[in-house]
């Protein structure tokens, strides 16, 4: 008895010296319905409250990470500064929060079964038979407390991908289940993001999708402490006491977040609904709710609604059909747009076409070249870089967007059939080629150049105007180089190479001196915008094509 006594008193007790909360966010009716962007503005409330947050993404996929993912299929692969190619929504924690996560903060399904696999294969499960309960779950949690562990948080946000009735979600949800019980009902909560529809025909908004998304949910064990309503119009309190009765949730914990024209403006609209006040009393959070500061934030959402002056931007790449695929470069150019006060025209223009549009791109007041793979649309993304020398239009090479400057240069100064090995291996000019370490690799996932690399910046240039510093840290995903061998003829005949890694043997970024603006960068910089702190080179950009826009 007083052994039975004490192992329930050790489980109920558990989680009391959890310094740790954990918020999860699960979605209901649709997917893509908003859980990234609801989970990111949670996190810029409570960071408001001075916590030090961190976020979570499961995507139950059994894709180990995001590196093999078509941008098609997924959007952007997202990558940490350790070097991790994450999901999307990392991008917009990291934003949010204004912070920079881990690699680990990315769990998949394909994570998790390799390492209990592995587990198994090494002995450590002592012959017992692997199942999903309790060694698929238990790995799960034991990633999570992981992150919790290395970085010190005061809180975690948990966002589970997909949709609750998914069969990839379901070991995740269990797991989750369990974490709650483990580290106890003041450390643990649940929001679940659902859409209300509004039915023309009807002439009303439908709750049942809410009702039946929620009652999914907790045949799984999980009752949700908070709903929130994403929907197209905003909706009535009626409909709110509704959603509360039949979902068996506070009145309070009903939260309405309607479209609103920019994703930056959900926490503050999340701030107005009372979102923060309700979490922190649910989770026990020992912080002021009063004295939380979002006028910083406001100031951010504001600068992003200027109606003029317009700066018209081209992004020009081969995966403009799914806008997701440039996310963090979108993000970017529109905290540079705010940051010097104007309003950003955002354009995508297809390369994959025989030839570009040059009345199109004589409307334009800046070029955006992305990065990608493949040849498919190179030869178009040639042709803007020939535009925007020849006519002096600011432009912006991104990683493949640097090689393109790198080949276009050359060719215009006698290298008619200069390439990148990538693209033609028989090329007797590869001013740009395959890495070293790279050609003895056969596999597709995580074999790049991937994250925080150090740079060293020339002074008098563009590049070192833009950042005010000589050394700077930026994250790369790319597998192919400038190729030095031509590093001198080049610069002979005038491109400037403004920044290279600090052993001076990879060249990182290059410009051309008598031009409004020609800058390419080896590196991905959209990856450490913020909406309240623009990437230096992104603003230096928008002023170049600000000031074209005055003169042309």
């Amino acid at each position: 008895m007083i052994i039975n006594n004490l192992i329930t008193l050790l489980y109920f007790s558990y989680g009391e010296d959890v310094l740790t909360k954990y918020i999860i966010i699960t979605g209901g009716v649709v997917s893509s319905i908003g859980k990234g962007i609801t989970s990111a503005s949670i996190g810029r409330i409570l960071r408001s409250y001075n916590l030090k947050v961190g976020a979570i993404k499961i995507d139950p996929y059994l894709n180990w990470d995001s590196g093999t993912l078509n941008p098609y299929q997924h959007g952007e692969v997202f990558v940490t500064y350790d070097g991790m190619e994450c999901d999307l929504d990392l991008g917009h924690y990291e934003r949010f929060l204004d912070v920079e996560l881990p690699g680990v903060s990315n769990i998949t399904t394909g994570k998790v079964y390799k390492s209990v696999i592995e587990k198994e294969r090494s002995g450590d499960f002592l012959g017992a038979c692997v199942q999903i309960i309790p060694h698929i779950t238990d790995e799960i949690k034991s990633m999570i407390r992981t992150i919790t562990e290395d970085n010190d948080y005061d809180v975690i946000l948990i966002e589970l991908g997909g949709t609750v009735g998914d069969i990839e979600s379901q070991p995740f949800l269990e797991a989750l289940r369990q974490l709650r019980n483990e580290e106890g009902h003041d450390n643990v909560m649940f929001v679940h993001v659902t859409f209300v529809p509004y039915l023309d025909a009807a002439g009303e908004f439908k709750t049942k999708p809410t009702q039946h998304s929620t009652k999914e949910l907790r045949s799984t064990g999980i009752s949700p402490d908070m709903i929130v309503c994403r929907s197209q119009e905003p909706i009535d309190e009626d409909l709110k006491k509704k959603i509360a009765h039949f979902c068996d949730v506070d009145f309070k914990a009903v939260v309405n977040a309607s479209d609103a024209s920019s994703i930056y403006e959900v926490p503050l609209v999340l701030n107005k609904e009372n979102v923060g006040k309700f979490v922190a009393d649910r989770i026990k959070l020992d912080v002021d709710t009063e004295s939380a500061n979002l006028n910083q934030w406001e100031n951010v959402v504001k600068s992003l609604k200027k109606d003029n002056p317009v700066v018209t931007i081209a992004i020009i790449g081969k995966y403009i059909s799914l806008e997701d695929s440039y996310i963090s470069i979108r993000e970017s150019l529109k905290h540079a747009a705010g940051n010097i006060g104007v309003k950003l025209d955002l354009k995508y223009i297809n390369s994959d076409v025989d030839e570009l549009d040059f009345e199109e791109l004589g409307s334009l007041d800046g070029i955006l070249i992305p990065g990608g793979f493949g040849e498919r649309g190179v030869e178009g993304k040639l042709d803007a870089v020939e535009y925007a020398i020849a006519n002096n239009v600011p432009i912006f090479g991104i990683c493949l967007g640097m090689h393109s400057m790198v080949i276009q240069f050359a060719r215009r100064n006698g290298m008619k059939t200069a390439n990148s090995t990538e693209f033609d291996k028989s090329t007797i000019y590869p001013v740009i080629d395959l890495m070293e370490e790279q050609k003895k690799i056969k596999d597709m996932g995580g074999t790049m150049r991937l994250g925080s690399y150090d740079c060293k910046l020339l002074k008098n240039t563009k590049t070192f105007d833009a950042y005010n510093q000589e050394n700077i840290v930026e994250r790369h995903r790319h597998r192919y180089e400038f190729n030095n061998e031509f590093r001198d003829e080049l610069q002979e005949k005038g491109l400037i190479i403004s920044g290279i890694s600090p052993d001076d043997f990879l060249v990182e970024m290059v410009e051309l001196p008598n031009h409004p603006w020609f800058v390419g960068c080896q590196f991905h910089p959209e990856f450490k915008s913020r909406p309240n702190n623009a990437h230096p080179l992104f603003v230096s950009f928008m002023d170049a094509a600000y000031k074209y826009s005055k003169n042309k």
